[in-house]
């Protein structure tokens, strides 16, 4: 049916027949026929069975990213349209939609596009050439699927200024897919309002993936003291406010993260028992620490301290301190709420990370919760980059 075949090596594509979506560019023993890099082309095992058709792109190691598994599927208006509605419908299931992820690559099966909604603006990004050809058919679609529930989208902003498009042989870029309108958009997610920066903030403008998260910890926080550290925008923070905690000092290194926290504080009339500070987390716990100060509640929301295995180590030793000060902070019988947002940091090593973390704290562990990303970011087995977000809630008890 396709011009090109891709075959595979004898005893090579292991994760793409458990379920992955993935073929590297060592798996490969061939690749037949005239083709552009994006082009759509079949994937077939050693012996010639048909493992499905996905796109190619020669200077990525990811060399072939899969679209379906079944061997005589069309790729084409109205593929995109079924996977979009799927996504759609799945979503309207499972979370709430006023802001969420419509649209999470592999895991809705269109690998390499990330499509976020915030309240009636999308935020598009693109991080491979073969998807990057059904752009605009995926965002169009996605209107006209909105729209059918009433819902209008005011305007479209792309973000696909990943560095990773390097590595697929494409430039980096943002702007406005169709006309410009204000990219300060208001957003209301768990009771808390904020105004999400869609050209300037990081990634897509907000982390959506933490919003069952935030309000788990919410609830221990009424009347507590808080600590909310890299809080970017303030949405951890915010909600222990909201929830009723008697104060809370939120912190982050980035100036511009910190005002905008600042902004929200305001928004929600929380300005008073909420406060944030700009500095250096790792420089921050130390002289709280010194100072005597304690905490009923501190969270831990770090940026990913590696993106590659090869980092893995060093991040270890990141988390490992993090949680050691952060621990050292947490009254006798508080909590501690800590995550690690790197795919390359495995649950079972996040956890032995903080395992040595309590221990030279000195502190016995009690845990409340183990969480994932919300469902709007959901996990596709077998495709171990859809599972990145580890979240723990722990009380936290002195030696006894």
């Amino acid at each position: 049916m396709y011009q090109t075949i891709v075959t595979l090596k004898k005893g090579e594509g292991r994760t793409l027949k458990a379920g992955g979506m993935w073929v590297y560019d060592n798996e490969i023993a061939s690749v037949a026929g005239d083709f552009e890099n994006g082009d759509v082309v079949e994937v077939r095992d050693f012996d010639g069975y048909c493992m499905g058709c996905g796109y190619i792109n020669t200077k990525s190691k990811i060399t072939v990213r899969m679209l379906s598994r079944r061997k005589d599927t069309v790729i084409d208006q109205a593929f995109i349209e079924r996977r979009v509605r799927d996504a759609w419908e799945y979503r309207k299931g499972t979370i709430d939609t006023s802001s969420c992820r419509l649209i999470f690559g592999e895991a809705d099966f269109l690998p390499g596009i990330v499509v976020d909604k915030f309240a009636d603006v999308l935020v598009v990004e693109s991080l491979a050439l073969g998807i990057d050809r059904w752009k605009g058919t995926i965002v169009e679609t996605l209107k006209k699927v909105l729209a059918e529930d009433g819902i209008s989208v005011r305007g479209v902003y792309e973000r696909s200024d990943a560095k990773v498009r390097l590595q697929e042989g494409m430039e980096r870029i943002k702007g406005f897919l169709g006309e410009p309108f204000d990219t300060k958009v208001e957003i209301l997610e768990n009771g808390v309002r904020y105004i999400v920066d869609v050209e300037d903030g990081q990634k897509t403008g907000f982390f959506l993936d933490q919003k069952n998260n935030r309000a788990a910890v919410g609830r221990l926080c009424r009347g507590k003291k808080v600590l909310d550290c890299f809080t970017h925008t303030g949405s951890f923070a915010l909600n222990a406010g909201a929830a009723g905690a008697e104060s809370v000092l939120g912190v982050d290194a980035s100036e511009l993260a910190v005002e905008q926290a600042r902004e929200n504080a305001r928004l929600n009339c929380l300005e008073e028992r909420v406060r944030f500070e700009c500095a250096d987390v790792f420089e921050l716990l130390p002289k709280l620490e010194q100072q005597g100060e304690q905490f009923d509640v501190v969270i831990l929301d770090p940026p990913a301290f590696t993106k590659s295995r090869s980092s893995v180590k060093n991040a270890v030793k990141g988390y490992r301190e993090i949680n050691l000060r952060g621990m050292k902070l947490v009254r006798d019988g508080g909590f501690l709420a800590t995550c690690s947002c790197s795919h390359f940091m495995e649950p079972e090593l996040f956890a032995k990370t903080i395992r040595e973390a309590a221990t030279g704290a000195h502190k016995r562990l009690r845990q409340v919760e183990f969480r994932t990303q919300g469902p709007d970011h959901p996990i596709l087995w077998a495709a171990d980059q859809s599972y990145y977000l580890k979240f723990y809630i722990f009380q936290l008890c002195n030696e006894r």
